[in-house]
């Protein structure tokens, strides 16, 4: 379920909201969605993986991929793809951070699950 809402939402707003939204969207999801650490991670670092390396398509698609092929040129990569594939990857790294620090802001802020009684 994290990992759809982180989707749909980064999605959505990625053509109103700035690239670092998704870390934003990703965080406070977390906080409302998370329950473990790795599932908190995972969740945004692959929605935003997916989200990035779609927006990254529909841009470049429509130009045959001639900036992508001239960036990874400049980069010194064989290929457009694996540009995409590093540009995605960072996303990625950036989402699930931020996903895995909402999960941790979120338990800061929860009463214990146990609590003991001093008689």
């Amino acid at each position: 379920m994290l990992f759809i809402l982180i989707f749909i939402l980064s999605l959505a707003t990625s053509y109103v909201l700035p690239w670092w939204a998704a870390a934003a969207i990703a965080f406070v999801l977390s906080i409302y969605a998370g329950t473990k650490p790795a599932q908190a991670f995972w969740s945004g670092f692959g929605a935003v993986f997916c989200v990035w390396i779609v927006l990254a398509l529909f841009k470049s698609i429509p130009n045959d991929h001639i900036l992508a092929t001239r960036v990874a040129q400049l980069f010194g990569l064989p290929h457009w793809l694996l540009l995409l594939f590093i540009t995605a990857l960072i996303g990625g790294l950036v989402g699930g951070i931020a996903s895995l620090a909402g999960l941790y802001v979120k338990r800061v802020f929860e009463k214990p699950a146990t609590e003991h009684k001093t008689v």
